[in-house]
Formats: structure tokens, sequence, C-alpha cells
């Protein structure tokens, strides 16, 4: 049976795809601007740019959908229908977007080679939103074209940070590669479920893409979070331990390969899952509580990242917990999908779109509430749901406002940083 059966046949309403045209318009040119000229716009020059103001706006609109769906009005009808157009665009498309901007940003960084810019950039945003706007309205076209179109994208991301990490000997970066091709696997998997109707295929899939990304955020926050933190607030920086180190990696490590397993049809048994989730909830508790979060309360873009962060033990205990009926485990994984991965993306978007547009890293006007909004809505999406489940319908619907704002402010302040050139004339 297809996933489009947990969806209501309502009429197809024509206003979202005007929506979704508007997206489209920012990576095509009209008939008076040459591809040349295009190629060389500031929007062309890093990854960073097209990718978080594109992202952004993707998580909006679709959360608008999401809410309509929830108070009855059907406004798509997408590929594998509502229920798993949800689940798959706001891991593939909004945060594949947002890893994207980030990675083919910062392996320039890393290995002191030029990043993918200009024409190419802008052929890997087309196959981006192409994918958005295929699934989004399939017009009968067949599944395996779809799908094509819309698994190709991570390879293709995976091959340019190859390309340049191998170039450089940064072999440290690797690690991102092998993450890629995992996300690309579950991607398919999704894909796979819907075109066979195999529900247990399609949750297990997005399971496994949300512990990859969370598997990304340890990586990437233990890299700068602690840095960042020190560097700001003028504290000395606590060494790291190496033992706490390759436990909360490995740990994280170990529940994605668990996942993985689970996906290919060799499930382990739940306690032995609750305890590897639980070994890196703890470790990676006790390695957020020496980064100097408690002094970072004054500084949005600080206590952002490490209220985001505490949502993986936070996430990944939670889900331990499901395991035993507790609650239900859509409810963990939200506090790692909102709590996690969406206020550490807008604080890490918040903070690279300054740095990369030579703009002071500063809070700006209504950041900090932002975050606070995103925190707000994964408590409630949650801990209090968990808590409280006779009030689901309000935390679904705060939680969604509350992001959409959230997100909504960062438009507002970033969308002219993100489109206009750097101040001090500098490529990038």
């Amino acid at each position: 049976m297809r996933v489009m059966a947990l969806t209501r046949a309502f009429p197809h309403n024509g206003h979202i795809q005007a929506f979704y045209s508007g997206i489209a318009i920012m990576s095509s040119s009209s008939s008076s601007v040459s591809p040349l000229s295009l190629t060389r716009h500031p929007v062309a020059r890093l990854a960073f740019r097209p990718f978080f103001l594109l992202a952004a706006l993707f998580s909006v609109l679709s959360l608008v959908v999401w809410f309509a769906f929830w108070h009855g009005d059907i406004l798509l009808r997408p590929h594998g229908g509502l229920m798993w157009w949800h689940q798959h665009e706001m891991l593939f498309g909004f945060a594949t977007a947002v890893v994207t901007g980030f990675l083919l940003t910062a392996v320039q960084n890393w290995t002191g080679r030029r990043s993918l810019h200009g024409g190419p950039l802008l052929g890997l945003v087309a196959l981006w939103l192409a994918a958005r706007g295929l699934i989004a309205f399939p017009a009968g076209l067949p599944g395996w074209l779809i799908v094509t179109v819309d698994v190709a994208f991570l390879p293709v991301v995976g091959i340019v940070m190859a390309r340049l990490v191998i170039a450089a000997q940064r072999w440290r970066n690797l690690i991102f590669l092998p993450a890629l091709g995992l996300l690309t696997l579950a991607n398919l998997g999704m894909h796979l479920g819907v075109l066979n109707g195999e529900a247990a295929l399609i949750r297990q899939s997005a399971y496994l893409a949300v512990l990859l990304v969370t598997l990304l955020m340890v990586v990437v926050g233990g890299r700068v979070i602690a840095m960042f933190t020190a560097n700001r607030l003028g504290l000395t920086r606590r060494p790291p331990i190496a033992a706490l180190e390759y436990a909360s990696l490995g740990s994280v490590m170990a529940v994605v390969l668990a996942m993985l397993l689970a996906m290919l049809g060799l499930a382990l048994p739940a306690p032995l899952l609750a305890s590897l989730m639980g070994l890196a909830a703890l470790a990676n508790a006790v390695r957020l509580a020496r980064w100097g979060g408690q002094h970072s309360w004054r500084e949005p873009l600080l206590w952002g990242l490490h209220a985001s962060y505490a949502f993986i033990p936070v996430g990944l205990a939670m889900w331990a917990l499901s395991l035993f009926g507790a609650f239900r485990t859509d409810v963990a994984v939200h506090a790692l999908t909102i709590g996690g991965m969406g206020t550490m993306m807008l604080a890490m978007m918040a903070r690279v779109s300054l740095g990369h547009t030579a703009r002071q890293i500063r809070t700006l006007p209504g950041i900090g509430v932002a975050l606070g909004l995103m925190v707000a809505a994964a408590l409630l999406r949650s801990p209090v749901l968990a808590l409280f489940p006779q009030i689901t319908h309000w935390t679904y619907n705060l939680g969604i406002i509350f992001w959409c704002l959230a997100y909504g402010v960062f438009l507002f302040h970033y969308t002219g940083p993100l489109l206009a050139p750097r101040p001090d004339g500098e490529d990038g």
C-alpha cells in the first residue's frame, strides 16, 4: 500500500506552486541577464549564499504546508503523500541544503583551495531545486525519474568535497564523505519505501538520516563550539580529553551503524540499542559540560550553539527510553531534529553568513528571540509532549509557528547580505 494513502484526496491548491516558483526564480536568470553575468553575481560566489537562503525559505514554506495539513487543508499533493513529504523534505530538502552550504564553504578554508562557485555552483542549486519541484509536483512523472534527480544531489556534493580534500591531503576531513554516502543511502531507502509500499523501510531510513545529521553535528560542534566560546568570552579553553572525544564520537557512530543494520533488516535487540544510545547521550553531555556554556548566556550566537548541542544527549536519552515503551519514538526524534538540527543550523547560518560576507559577527536584533523560539519549539514538541500527550494539537501548532517565526527573522536580516557583495570587495 503506497504511502500516498495516508493523505486525503483534497483538490490541489495552486497557490503553493506559486510559492515554489518564486524559489526557482532565484536560480534562473531573466532573458536580459547573460549566463556569464549571473555566475559573477554574489550569490554564486560560495555555497553558503544560495543554500542558506533557500534552505531557510524552503523550511518556512514547507511548514506552512504542514500547518495547513494539520488543520485539514491539503495545499499540496506531492510524491509519496504529505506524511512522507514532510519527513523527507525536512531532512533531504532543508537539512542537506544547510549541510551542503556549510561543507562546501568550510572545505575552502580547510584545504586552501577554491570551492565550488559560479556556473557549477548554480548548477548544483538547480539540481536541488529540480528535486524539490519534482517531489512537490510529480505531475504523473515516473517514480524512477524523481528518485534519480533527488538522489543524485548528495553524491555530487561528495565528489566536490573529495576532490578538494584529496588534492590538499587534508585527510581529517574525509570523515564527511562516508556520512554523505550513507545519507545518500538513507535517501534512496526512503524513496524505495514509497515505491514498494514498505512503511518500515521509510521509517528506518528516516531515522538513519536523523542520526547521520546528528553525527555531523557532533563532529562540527566538537570543532567549533568550545573554540567560539573561549575566543568570544576570553576564556581559557579546556584541553579535550582524548578518551571522552573518542567516546562521544564513537558512540554516535555505533548508533548510526546500528540504525543502518536496522534499515537493512538486521535490527539489534532493543536493550542493546538503548544501551548504545544511553552511552552516546552520557558521553556527549559530559563533553558539552566542559565547553563553558554557562558563561555564554549574554551571547545568543553562543548559547544557541550550546543549547542545540544539549538536545543531542536529550534526544538520544529519550530515544533510548522510547525503546522500552516510555513514549513514541517520534517524540524523541524531534528533540534531535528541532532542538539539535534546527537550532544549531540557525545559529551556525547566522554566524557563518556574517563572517563570510566580511561583516562583524554580532547578534542582530531578534536573532536571540529566534533562537529562543527554536528552543521553545523543541521543548514543546519533545519533552513537554512526552509528559503531556493530551496536548498534542497545541504542541504541533506552536512548534510549527515558532519555527516559521524564527527562520522568518533570519530571512529578514540575512537575505540582503547573502545576495550582496562583500563590503571589503573581496570574493566569497
